[in-house]
């Protein structure tokens, strides 16, 4: 089999601070071992990716070519960046596609036309060599655009409850909940008998979590929003939270009306309450500091959650159960819904740069790396 040729997307952070991102061809050769290569037919654009593909470069005022964008890194940025100065990093944490070629090794050769689900990084590309395990078959019934977010949101919000029942918590306070992601939590939340406190920005967003259900439901920016805050705690008994904010004083908020709950009944301790409060910080929606004002006595952890080493932790019974249960709910728990499907050229695009890289709730990108 010769090379097969395709296009990928690239970000290169150059020393002089611009930031590239172009489609670039590659030839991939044909796979080894249990390696499989993959026409890619579906990837999600994620939160996670964008910090990879912009960062925080000006997207407004980048200069726009076709299949190429070259956009100015702020200095604080650039400094912060500065192992990835010079390498062009592949963009795309998940997608889905059908394997067309595949290596010698049996797991590989079992894996040959199937139409999977990958992980792995760098699936904004027409196709993608990788391991068979990275790999998912999908049921015949779940197309490839069903399939393509199989991996990063559902996989964290089942880590969300597994994190929340081995450190011996009972119910979850989530932010930014209106998310795929948090529509996911909602659903297998209500699925499991697990109380969830979601935090939104807006009464739209209220709505959505509404429609799905969902009892706590508290709007930040209304000015009842601690009272609320508090309330629901206290009807839930929520002692771990889920950010996916990072900046701001969201955080400590929500730590605070935890300790308001705890205190209430118990004898005073200048040290606050017995129990402990943990929150984990696993998006960056806000880049700006974490501010935490001590209110919440003593009993507390603030740390990061990240979805790849929470995997890594687990044994491999453990992953596949979680995955089975992604494969057995992707059209229903699992689902995810988009704004627009758009080609690897159409991603770098002004209008589309600008729509899903301000993040906004309901306005999800599908990159169809072989279609229109």
């Amino acid at each position: 089999m010769s090379d097969t040729l395709g296009l990928k997307l690239l970000s290169t952070l150059q020393e002089d601070g611009r930031l590239v991102v172009e489609l670039a061809e590659e030839a991939l050769p044909a796979p080894n071992g249990d390696e499989v290569l993959v026409r890619v037919e579906a990837a999600p654009i994620n939160p996670s990716d964008l910090g990879l593909l912009f960062a925080s470069a000006d997207v407004e005022h980048a200069d726009y070519e076709e299949g190429r964008i070259v956009a100015r890194m702020p200095d604080s940025a650039r400094r912060a960046l500065a192992g990835r100065v010079g390498q062009p990093m592949a963009i795309g944490n998940e997608g889905a596609g059908t394997v067309i070629a595949a290596g010698d090794a049996p797991q590989a050769q079992a894996l040959l036309g199937k139409r999977v689900a990958l992980i792995g990084g760098g699936m904004f590309a027409e196709y993608r060599l990788l391991g068979a395990g990275g790999c998912m078959v999908l049921p015949d019934d779940v197309t490839a655009e069903q399939g393509a977010s199989a991996f990063v949101n559902p996989l964290t919000a089942l880590g969300f409850v597994e994190t929340m029942k081995r450190e011996g918590h009972r119910a979850i306070v989530h932010t930014a909940a209106a998310s795929n992601l948090g529509q996911m939590l909602v659903r297998i939340c209500q699925e499991d008998g697990i109380p969830l406190v979601n935090i939104v920005r807006n009464e739209a967003q209220v709505a959505i979590l509404k429609d799905l259900g969902a009892e706590h439901v508290l709007d930040s920016s209304k000015d009842d929003f601690p009272a609320q805050l508090r309330t629901a705690i206290a009807a839930t008994g929520a002692t771990i939270a889920f950010d996916a904010i990072g900046g701001g004083n969201l955080v400590s908020k929500i730590l605070h009306a935890m300790e308001q709950v705890q205190v209430k009944d118990v004898p005073y301790s200048r040290y606050g309450s017995n129990s402990l409060k943990q929150a984990y910080i696993y998006g960056a929606l806000d880049l700006s500091p974490t501010v935490l004002t001590r209110s919440f006595g003593f009993m507390w952890n603030v740390g990061g959650w990240l979805l790849f080493p929470f995997l890594q932790k687990n044994d491999a019974e453990t992953v596949e159960r979680l995955r089975q249960r992604v494969r057995d709910g992707l059209t229903t728990t699992f689902a995810s819904h988009y704004k627009a499907r758009i080609s690897l050229r159409q991603a770098l695009s002004r209008d589309a740069v600008l729509t899903y890289n301000a993040r906004r709730t309901g306005e999800k990108y599908l990159i169809v790396p072989n279609g229109g």
